[in-house]
């Protein structure tokens, strides 16, 4: 019996032996200095999501938690400047919800969600960390007077910087400064051609690249003049979002039993086609049963007179979020009535989109480099998330609207998760930067998209 059971003992010591070593994680700064933390940007900054910038959705801000993330390395508390509301500072925030189209049919999608606001004008007189301004281009962080209401009524203002300005002219990288940062994060540029992107290259134009180079150039040289260390991001690929991507070009279905309509649509545009012909242009429109291209309008269609700028989509071209879905439905939209121009990105708009975007990269790049700044790419990253997606802790991460777990009700901004998914990346780069080991977060750890 003593014999077995000192064989148990040496069994029970072997098998104790064998345990798997668990490394610890211990927190440390590198080379880096977080004791005061900054962020610097725009609507991604802030924590805007389903189309506005409300309480709960803005302590998901991906810099609000690298702000927690950073005081287990010795950086003091972040502050933002809180919004007393979840339903935002502007009208316009989504939530999911059921509404009835104008065929009867009840359908579960983004609907508004309203209440009472925080005003802009609710001052918010405390000393903040994360000045990210939603709708802020570049050279917006330069500005003086871009937090002073009385410039609103002048386009010169903006509501977000507005509310939370220490004082009426100074910019946003002066309240930046004013902290003494040890540490930066700048992520802004979207905004030079998300405007562009957004209107369908009608409501507001891409910034000029020496324009855009030198603002941003006198940022970081602002910035870094301390000696602060910080982290630059570029811009994503802003058609690979949801708002680009969800609405199919040929969504103008007409059903087996409506040979009648495919007949008279395509004598409608018989003349069309004629006209076209004539002027020995490939411009062409047709309709048949099943899916078809919408027609739309195209001021781009060089040597067309402007009473037939009109054509049917290409498979490279998008539609817009914000088209309406009814007057597809019910209008004759896209078929008998030409879709508007702002409803479209065309590819010519597409080809200067992406254009702006890889020139706007190539400074940000250059920029980290020539300053030793680490650096995310999330251009990469938003490409490999277009096409063949992403997956963390069992999350996956792709664009698709709504169940995709990346972009907001608003097609643009991120969830939470995509938000925590966002900080991980930041870490990973200033990590390998700065010799640092600051820990990660645990994506699953914030919430997805609420269905009702």
């Amino acid at each position: 019996m003593k014999i077995r059971y000192f064989v148990y003992l040496v069994l029970f010591a072997f098998l104790a032996s064998c345990k798997p070593e668990v490394n610890e994680f211990t927190p440390s700064k590198g080379t880096a200095d977080f004791t005061t933390y900054v962020a610097l940007g725009n609507s991604l900054t802030a924590g805007y999501a389903d189309g506005a910038l409300y309480k709960s959705g803005q302590m998901y801000s991906f810099a609000n938690i690298l702000g927690q993330q950073f005081e287990t390395v010795g950086a003091g508390k972040f502050v933002q400047p809180v919004v007393n509301s979840e339903f935002g500072v502007l009208p316009g925030k989504l939530k999911l919800g059921y509404s009835t189209d104008c065929r009867g049919v009840t359908s579960l999608g983004p609907v508004s969600d309203a209440g009472e606001l925080d005003s802009y004008t609710n001052h918010v007189d405390y000393a903040v960390n994360n000045m990210g301004v939603p709708g802020a281009k570049v050279i917006h962080l330069l500005a003086p007077g871009y937090g002073n209401i009385q410039n609103l009524p002048l386009g010169l203002a903006n509501p977000y910087f507005v509310k939370f300005a220490a004082t009426p002219d100074i910019t946003v990288l002066e309240q930046a400064l004013s902290l003494s940062p040890t540490f930066f994060s700048l992520w802004i540029g979207n905004n030079d051609v998300l405007g562009y992107a957004t209107s369908g290259g009608v409501g507001d134009v891409i910034t000029p690249v020496d324009q855009f180079g030198g603002a941003y150039a006198m940022l970081v040289q602002n910035l870094t003049q301390g000696g602060a260390k910080g982290v630059l991001a570029n811009i994503p690929s802003i058609t690979d979002a949801a708002f680009f991507t969800t609405i199919p070009y040929n969504i103008v279905a007409i059903p087996d039993t409506m040979q009648y309509a495919v007949d008279a649509l395509n004598a409608a545009y018989a003349g069309y086609n004629a006209a076209m012909e004539q002027m020995q242009k490939d411009y062409r429109i047709h309709f048949q049963l099943g899916p078809n291209p919408m027609v739309i309008m195209d001021p781009g269609m060089e040597g067309v007179p402007e009473y037939l700028q009109f054509r049917q989509m290409t498979a490279n071209e998008l539609a817009l979020l914000t088209l309406p879905q009814d007057s597809i439905k019910c209008a004759t939209w896209g078929s008998a009535v030409p879709v508007p121009n702002q409803y479209i990105l065309t590819e010519k708009e597409i080809t200067n989109v992406t254009e702006a975007i890889t020139q706007f990269n190539d400074i940000i790049k250059s920029t980290a480099t020539n300053n030793d700044l680490a650096f995310v790419d999330f251009n990469a990253i938003m490409h490999q998330v277009a096409t063949t997606g992403l997956m963390f802790e069992g999350v996956t991460f792709a664009p698709t609207f709504v169940q995709g777990n990346l972009f907001s009700l608003d097609g643009i901004h991120l969830t939470p998760q995509a938000n925590a998914l966002v900080a991980n990346y930041y870490i990973d780069a200033i990590n390998a930067k700065y010799s640092a080991n600051v820990p990660k977060v645990s994506i699953t750890s914030y919430p997805p998209i609420q269905f009702p």
